[in-house]
């Protein structure tokens, strides 16, 4: 009997056991919001974490079997990871056979300096527009970010509570600044929590970035709303689904207030021809 590579190991893993939480939820997103066509090339972007990690595998799975043709192009961005923790990326790659292109820049040293206090606006801006840019220059007409359902979940309350806004994060979205790039998210219907389990039930251990956010040393508000969740799942245990599901199911006639095609349209302009009882 022949013995299973490493790689093909953690691939029967995705697809076997992980198959309903992780690459079923996977292939569900690209479908449901049409992610990929055919003749795309994606720039799929390699953080160092869990998240994109998994992302990279999923799609080089699905690529082989697909019959949506498409090209892939695995990108890591370096803002100025420590080497020893980008040692342990390239690692990663390597045990997963995915072969990662690497560009420096010096992104963390620059948000840092221009923003100590609180860099990760500044940083993930600055990143972004790297990736948008190094994927044009690669001929990619997509950029694929790991976010997961989580995230989408946490920007939500994030608008709510810090921007007096109902916004969420979207599954694919068309570049402003760079023409022909457009912007998807896989990941979008994936835990969180089972893409921690996949990666520790296969011992990958991925990257730390080494910014003060990633350690810990700083607070964010990101992880106050992680937080947030994870006491209300407690209380009900589809609270992160419901959340999720808000913004698929927004009742225009039940808020005050929203924007269509950037002017703000406010209940009071249609309450006279509203005659539903409430």
């Amino acid at each position: 009997m022949r013995e299973f590579s490493e790689a093909e190991r953690i691939e029967r893993s995705l697809t076997k056991t992980y198959k309903g939480p992780i690459f079923s939820k996977f292939l569900q997103a690209i479908d449901q919001y049409r992610l990929v066509e055919d003749g795309d090339k994606i720039c799929v972007a390699l953080s160092g974490g869990k998240d994109s990690l998994v992302m990279a595998k999923l799609f080089q799975i699905w690529q082989r079997a697909s019959q949506v043709r498409f090209d892939l192009v695995f990108l890591t961005m370096d803002p100025g990871f420590l080497e020893d923790h980008l040692e342990k990326h390239l690692d990663n790659c390597k045990r997963l056979a995915i072969d990662v292109v690497v560009k420096p820049s010096k992104i963390f040293s620059v948000a840092e300096g221009m923003s100590p206090e609180s860099p990760c606006f500044l940083c993930a801006r600055m990143r972004r527009g790297f990736l948008y840019k190094t994927a044009k220059e690669m001929g990619c007409n997509k950029l694929a970010l790991g976010h997961h359902f989580d995230d989408v979940v946490e920007t939500t309350l994030m608008n709510m509570f810090y921007a007096g806004q109902f916004k969420t994060m979207m599954p694919k979205a068309k570049s402003e600044n760079y023409e022909g790039i457009e912007l998807i998210r896989p990941l979008y219907m994936v835990k969180e929590a089972d893409i921690l389990r996949f990666t520790k039930s296969n011992h990958i251990e991925t990257m730390n970035c080494g910014c003060k956010i990633a350690s810990c040393q700083l607070d964010s508000k990101r992880r106050e709303m992680k937080h947030l969740v994870e006491a209300m799942r407690k209380k009900y245990v589809n609270t992160d689904i419901n959340l999720f599901r808000a913004a698929e199911n927004v009742n225009l006639n039940g808020v005050l207030g929203y924007y269509d095609d950037d002017s703000r349209v406010s209940f009071m302009d249609r309450y006279d021809q509203n005659t539903q009882e409430v």
